[in-house]
């Protein structure tokens, strides 16, 4: 099988990469307990909530965008067709994105800052583990179509 027709995993990793950060900042909470020092509680509640709420329609308009595109949303399948719209305008990552975003707005939501620190872990292996292989898929797959999308697009925010 060529470069063109292979997959960038066998495995969907980053789900798995985002969940095992949330557990990790779950057990670091129960063996060193840490807090931020927040004087309105309320705020920083309705902070948490809004980060979880944007990760939500930020990750759905992803979802939907890679639908209305007819290409998989899966990570570890085969792309039919390079999409640049909608939250693909704005991040070359928008699902893994909205995980992130998530993991941060749960931390905030739940007083534990090893959420956030989980956050950027996660951020880091993603980007190692499976962005970079994507981007090797999608180079082979669209050529200079994806290089010029790169060029315009950051990769993250």
């Amino acid at each position: 099988m060529n470069a063109y027709w292979s997959k960038p995993f066998t495995f969907p990793w980053p789900p798995i990469i985002y969940a095992l950060a949330g557990l990790a900042a779950l057990a670091l909470q129960l063996c060193c307990p840490a807090e931020f020092s927040v004087t309105q509680l309320w705020l920083s509640n309705a902070a948490g909530a809004l980060l979880l709420l944007f990760a939500a329609v930020l990750g759905i308009w992803a979802l939907r965008t890679l639908k209305d595109g007819q290409t998989t949303a899966l990570p570890h399948r085969c792309a039919s067709h390079l999409v640049t719209n909608g939250p693909y305008r704005y991040t070359r990552n928008p699902i893994y994105l909205a995980h992130t975003l998530a993991i941060a707005g749960l931390g905030i939501l739940l007083q534990n800052p090893w959420f956030l620190a989980a956050a950027v872990a996660a951020v880091i292996v993603t980007t190692l583990v499976a962005v970079r292989r994507e981007e090797l898929h999608l180079l082979s797959r669209f050529g200079c179509d994806f290089e010029r999308y790169c060029r315009s697009t950051a990769r993250w925010i």
